[in-house]
């Protein structure tokens, strides 16, 4: 079988590498050798499939479906595989396989086309949330991934960076470098986060009705991770004629319900929402980063 990545990831990838690299060229062939080392049996690529790895559909030698995962390095998928093992399919797709190859996963099969998304919007947020308070656990000893502080000490330089060659949006980032600075002198907790929560990351399973996929996983306070469940369906809230008012209770709400602190969970969704508009922006997607930038301004 041919292994050819979905446009989306295709794209994706050039917005994150504008340079390019040599992952996408050495994708078939790596994939072919992943396949032959676990003896898989290939169903289909999954289209359209992530932005950040190539996933496939297999079965494994004694015919359990599975889902064969690729990701280039700077996707951190050994960071991925760490949480994984940590929370031990706790809330969270499980691991298939104890060793470790350089950014691949075979993970258990969930239903790829099936997330909390395609539920009505108030069921979707209460799985999600339901879903996202499971994971959120105390990080294994030495923990081999990234803090909030790191993460997004790297983005607010970026962001900076913005600011100064486009003053419109710099207003909003000032706000948002501010949040960050404030929430970032006194965090309340430290936990093993998600990292890139939202609806379509939480697929039907067998074992769980919901369980979540794709993390970036990074430690920090819980408030962080719920941020970006705040903005699901952002266009959707957009197009409302009450969509700031919206937004403003639906923090409210997520905040209550997984007793997060409601002000440093608007601190972090204006700072996600900020930093996620102005890369819109930077690689060429103004439709979003107009969505998105609007978004923040209601917090």
């Amino acid at each position: 079988m041919v292994f050819e990545p979905p446009k989306r990831l295709v794209r994706a990838l050039g917005e994150t590498a504008p340079d390019g690299d040599d992952w996408l060229e050495k994708l078939p062939e790596a994939a072919q050798q992943a396949v032959a080392l676990r003896e898989l049996t290939v169903e289909r690529v999954q289209v359209p499939g992530g932005r950040s790895s190539l996933v496939v559909l297999v079965r494994t030698a004694d015919g359990t479906p599975a889902v064969l995962k690729l990701a280039p390095g700077r996707a951190r998928p050994e960071a991925e595989r760490a949480a994984l093992a940590h929370w031990a399919g706790r809330g969270a797709v499980q691991l298939l396989e104890p060793f470790s190859t350089e950014g691949v996963l075979l993970l258990e099969r969930l239903h790829p086309d099936v997330s909390v998304r395609s539920l009505p919007e108030a069921k979707a947020l209460l799985e999600a949330a339901g879903t996202l308070r499971r994971l959120w656990m105390e990080p294994p000893a030495g923990f081999p991934f990234e803090t909030v502080a790191d993460r997004t000490g790297r983005q607010a330089e970026a962001m900076r960076a913005r600011a100064e060659a486009d003053p419109e949006v710099a207003p909003l980032v000032g706000l948002a470098l501010a949040a960050r600075e404030e929430l970032l002198a006194a965090p309340p907790e430290h936990r093993l986060l998600h990292g890139t929560f939202r609806q379509s990351k939480v697929l039907g399973g067998e074992r769980m009705p919901w369980l979540a996929v794709g993390p970036d996983p990074v430690v920090g306070e819980c408030a962080f991770d719920l941020a970006r469940l705040v903005r699901d369906r952002v266009e959707d809230l957009i197009a409302q004629p009450s969509g700031a008012a919206t937004t403003r209770r639906r923090v409210k709400r997520l905040a209550e319900s997984l007793d997060v602190d409601q002000e440093r969970l608007r601190g972090w969704t204006l700072f996600r929402a900020v930093e996620s508009g102005v890369r819109a922006g930077r690689v060429g997607r103004p439709r979003d980063a107009e969505l998105l930038l609007e978004f923040a301004s209601w917090l």
